[in-house]
C-alpha cells in the first residue's frame, strides 16, 4: 500500500512537472512571439524612417546641384548684363562724341560762312 501510494505520489509528481514544463515552453513561446512583434512593429518604423533618410539625402544632393547650376547660370547672367551695360556706356560716349563733332563743325561751318561773307563784301566795295 504504501508503495502504491508513493507511486501514485511519484506519478502525480512527474504529471506535474510535465504540465509545468509544458507550460514553461509555452510561456516562453508565447513571450518569444510577443518579442518579436514588438521588435517587428519597432523595425517598421525604423525601416520607415531609414526610407525617409534617404529619401531626404537624395533630395539635398538634387538641391545642391540644383542650387550651383542656378549660382553659375546667375552669374552668367550678371556677366551678360554687365557686357550690355558697358556696351549701352559705350554707345552713350559714342553718341555724345558725335555730337560734338557735330557742334564743333556747326561751329567751323558758321565761321567759314562767316568769313565768306566777308571776303564777298570785302571784293564788292
Amino acid at each position: 500500500m504504501l508503495s502504491r501510494l508513493l507511486k501514485e505520489h511519484q506519478a502525480k509528481q512527474n504529471e506535474r512537472k510535465e504540465l509545468q514544463e509544458r507550460r514553461r515552453r509555452e510561456a516562453i513561446a508565447a513571450a518569444t512571439c510577443l518579442t518579436e512583434a514588438l521588435v517587428d512593429h519597432l523595425n517598421v518604423g525604423v525601416a520607415q524612417a531609414y526610407v525617409n533618410q534617404r529619401k531626404l539625402d537624395h533630395e539635398v544632393k538634387t538641391l545642391q546641384v540644383q542650387a550651383s547650376q542656378f549660382s553659375k547660370q546667375t552669374a552668367q547672367w550678371i556677366s551678360m548684363v554687365e557686357g550690355f551695360n558697358q556696351a549701352l556706356k559705350e554707345i552713350g560716349d559714342v553718341e555724345n562724341w558725335a555730337r560734338s563733332i557735330e557742334m564743333d563743325m556747326r561751329t567751323i561751318a558758321t565761321a567759314l560762312e562767316y568769313v565768306h561773307k566777308g571776303q564777298l563784301q570785302s571784293t564788292c566795295s
